[in-house]
């Protein structure tokens, strides 16, 4: 994350925020729209359609009190070319309406920031996040902290004493996102 001071520098949390894959609960409203397609008022999703796009949404959603800057992204994109940072982006219409990115390594997925410019836009990306991942068979999908809206798909806390064995474990393994 970039600091006050604009550098570049690497974070931990102790509790650590996770979101137990195998325990991942979605809402039956949220369920309805998931399903629905773009014809029928839905998202349609894409995956690393526009992976910068998707950062920059996420940057301007907390214009003032963000950590995302232009050399953060700069960063990542280079991450993204490299085939460890994704996005997962809804689009209404064919313009970008919400998303989230994270990056990838082994069997774990580190969610880095989800936005959204037309409601529950963010939320749909979230279930396709999880149901890639699933499918793909990881292990471990990290969300640094634990939010209120994280919360009711299932999130949780663990210590860096339990975190840290599962995410050893998460990243010896291989696992592609794409």
């Amino acid at each position: 994350m970039a600091g006050p001071d604009g550098c570049i520098a690497w974070y931990t949390a102790d509790p650590r925020g996770v979101l137990p894959l195998e325990a991942f609960h979605v809402p039956q409203t949220l369920r309805v729209l998931v399903r629905k397609g773009p014809e029928l008022g839905g998202f349609e999703v894409r995956i690393n359609h526009d992976f910068e796009a998707a950062m920059r949404g996420c940057m301007e959603a907390r214009a003032g009190e963000t950590w995302i800057t232009n050399e953060l992204i700069d960063a990542y994109s280079a991450l993204h070319r490299l085939g460890y940072a994704h996005s997962v982006e809804c689009y209404r219409n064919n313009e970008l309406a919400g998303g989230l990115y994270g990056v990838s390594l082994g069997a774990a997925f580190f969610g880095e920031s989800m936005f959204h410019r037309q409601p529950d836009a963010s939320k749909v990306a979230l279930v396709h996040l999880v149901h890639r991942l699933n499918d793909r068979d990881f292990e471990l999908l990290d969300t640094q902290a634990v939010t209120t809206p994280l919360r009711r798909f299932g999130c949780i806390e663990i210590p860096a004493v339990q975190y840290m064995p599962k995410l050893k474990s998460a990243i010896s393994k291989t696992r592609k996102f794409d």
